[in-house]
């Protein structure tokens, strides 16, 4: 009997130890360097796969390809040890956090790494009805370029990542064209999760203020309808408050550039090129933590990690209702006969920020001898601000039925099916009338912008037409949950289409011509043959004396109007089905 009861208290202690020893393991590389340094990659998945290993509700996963030549991984966080997503969202709702996305910003990592681990040991609560997925580093290679210059603007830690990943690519410009692995593979696990919630953790670049938080939620009117008053009227007044009784001050994202924000900013328009504007294509209430770059670097790690915190608390108490408003504007969405491509600023509304500031001066600069701003860190102030957060569309079309996209365009058609897409192929060569784009007009950037030229103010004139199209080729109903993201690649218009990203360049350049002393017999034709031409071109040459003094302006200008000129130049190979 004696025995059996110290066998009992052996096993009671051993277990006791245990317990104990996994609350004393899994200590990061920031606390022991008392906030001054952030893991590296490696340490960065070693921790979650020693977590994993110790935890049931803990499971890591490679997942695809980087540019770097590593995987991404995936790191869920399910009281439920459950990890099928299609279980999941049967009952859960699921927040994303991507981390790392800035190598050189890498609060998120760090802050992650804790909030994973605090939950997983008991000493914060964890969510039963809300599953975490993190990307521990989104940009691998930028990661693993680790120097200590590169943040000129910023207060540690002492090493970090580049913001170029393998390719030298700003991955926070590349959800839409996608010209990155890393893109194709965070496509991939969107998809496979399909969150209800976003967060990507940064650090800002800017003015100089009071905050170590800022928040940037994607801009409520572009998000739309009751979902995005929701996040504007609901979620983001609630995570201020909820940081205000732990003592985090926050404040929107000052968005200004060597300014003083006292003047007044606007809110970032987070167009789809960003992680932000990707996810709102799906209805994902999406946010960017921005914590300030000159504060030390340990404040920053931890109050992402209360913004964290605070921002699962609310999805854990909002979830549903989340589900239910995200669902609603998926249908509102397909029955919508209007949709907007562009924004501006609705100067006719703002808000006002209670806004807590530095001053700022200009000075002479001594490098320079020019004026410089300066702020007197010193001479706190809090005033009014305001805060220009209300647009308005600019650019506006009509939702087509369907799209028809031949299927010789298989870098579009790749990328569609990437990202879920719902196409059906014609089983044979069909004839449909179809409303097609010439594009008039356009403009191209004079410098490289990620990989770019890219083009923007386009312009198209539309037509109806009877077309011709082959088996194999595409029709894509816009009557699915894709519809956001069909309209903003497909519409030319569109700052983020893939005809502004150059997707569709080779229509630009005309691939035949005609050598003058050719073609002067058939243009004296032409003229002859049509009266109402020759009187518009006779007119032409009375009223621009450039064009009556060009001999090859008036040449082109005919083979133009001739059957000769090739339908391909400038004809968007996209169609429309009213």
């Amino acid at each position: 009997m004696i025995r059996i009861s110290q066998l009992l208290v052996i096993c009671l202690t051993f277990s006791f130890l245990q317990a104990q020893n996994k609350k004393d393991k899994f200590i990061t590389v920031f606390e022991t360097s008392h906030g001054t340094e952030t893991a590296t990659y490696h340490q960065t998945i070693q921790f979650y796969n020693d977590l994993a290993n110790a935890f049931p509700q803990i499971q890591i996963q490679a997942f695809g390809k980087t540019d770097s030549g590593e995987p991404l991984h995936i790191v869920t966080f399910n009281s439920d040890a459950e990890f099928n997503f299609e279980t999941i969202r049967k009952h859960k709702r699921v927040l994303l956090i991507n981390n790392g996305i800035h190598p050189g910003e890498s609060d998120g990592i760090d802050a992650t790494m804790m909030l994973y681990r605090d939950m997983a040991q008991g000493k914060i609560p964890a969510p039963n009805n809300t599953v975490l997925v993190t990307i521990p580093i989104y940009n691998i290679g930028g990661s693993l370029n680790r120097n200590t210059g590169t943040r000129a603007n910023q207060n540690g830690p002492k090493a970090y990542g580049f913001r170029g990943n393998a390719q030298n690519f700003d991955l926070n410009r590349d959800f839409i064209k996608s010209d990155t692995e890393n893109a194709r593979t965070f496509a991939e696990i969107f998809h496979l999760v399909k969150p209800d919630v976003f967060i990507d953790n940064h650090v800002s670049n800017g003015a100089d203020y009071q905050y170590v938080l800022t928040h940037l939620f994607t801009q409520h009117n572009k998000l739309g309808g009751k979902l995005g008053s929701y996040v504007h009227q609901t979620i983001m007044p609630e995570l201020e408050a909820d940081l205000q009784k732990k003592d985090w001050d926050i404040t929107p994202y000052v968005n200004v550039f060597n300014q003083v924000p006292e003047i007044g900013f606007s809110q970032f328009m987070d167009y789809p090129r960003y992680s932000t504007g990707y996810t709102t294509l799906w209805n994902v209430i999406g946010m960017m933590v921005e914590t300030h770059m000159l504060k030390p670097y340990k404040p920053r790690v931890e109050g992402t990690y209360e913004l964290m915190k605070s921002m699962i608390a609310i999805t854990e108490k909002e979830g549903e209702h989340i589900s239910t408003l995200r669902q609603a504007a998926f249908e509102s969405f397909k029955n919508q006969k209007m949709y907007p491509l562009d924004w501006e600023v609705d100067t006719t509304k703002s808000t006002t920020l209670n806004f807590k500031g530095f001053e700022g001066s200009t000075i002479t600069s001594e490098v320079t001898g020019n004026e410089r701003l300066k702020y007197d860190r010193n001479k706190p102030f809090e005033k009014p601000v305001s805060y220009q957060n209300y647009f308005k569309p600019t650019t506006e079309v009509t939702v087509p039925k369907a799209y028809i996209v031949p299927q010789g365009w298989h870098r579009v058609i790749d990328l569609l099916k990437l990202n879920g897409v719902q196409m059906n192929r014609f089983e044979k060569d069909t004839i449909l009338a179809v409303e097609s784009y010439k594009i008039a007009d356009f403009e191209t950037r004079k410098s490289p912008y990620e990989g770019h030229y890219q083009h923007y103010k386009t312009s198209v004139r539309a037509s109806e037409n009877t077309t011709s199209f082959r088996k194999g080729d595409y029709w894509i109903s816009t009557k699915q949950n894709a519809i956001r993201y069909l309209l903003e690649t497909l519409e030319p218009q569109a700052p983020d289409s893939f005809f502004n990203w150059n997707f569709f360049d080779t229509i630009l350049q005309q691939k035949e011509g005609f050598s003058p002393y050719v073609f002067e017999d058939t243009a004296s034709e032409l003229l002859a043959s049509n009266p109402n031409l020759k009187a518009e071109f006779e007119a032409k040459k009375q009223a621009e004396l450039q064009f009556a003094n060009n001999w090859y302006a008036q040449l082109n200008w005919l083979y133009e109007r001739s059957n000769n000129y090739e339908p391909a130049y400038r004809q968007y190979p996209v169609y429309r089905v009213k």
